[in-house]
């Protein structure tokens, strides 16, 4: 099982993409609002896209209301 660092910044402008930070971390830049959950579900979206893995294996290990999350696949 893996697990990364993600910064979440909910309701960017542009195209939702998750950059990888020099530090191994990432970025992940979602064009959901931190609404209802919506900017989670969208990130777990993202990430699974990204890995090319299905989006049940992506959970949030910590930070669910935080920007600063830990998700494990």
């Amino acid at each position: 099982m893996a697990s990364i660092k993600v910064r979440v910044k909910p309701g960017s402008k542009n195209r939702a993409r998750l950059e990888q930070q020099e530090d191994g971390s990432y970025v992940a830049f979602l064009n959901a609002r931190a609404h209802d959950g919506e900017a989670n579900k969208a990130l777990i979206e993202l990430v699974a896209d990204h890995f090319g893995i299905a989006k049940s294996t992506v959970s949030i290990k910590s930070g669910l209301k935080s920007r600063e999350k830990i998700l494990e696949f």
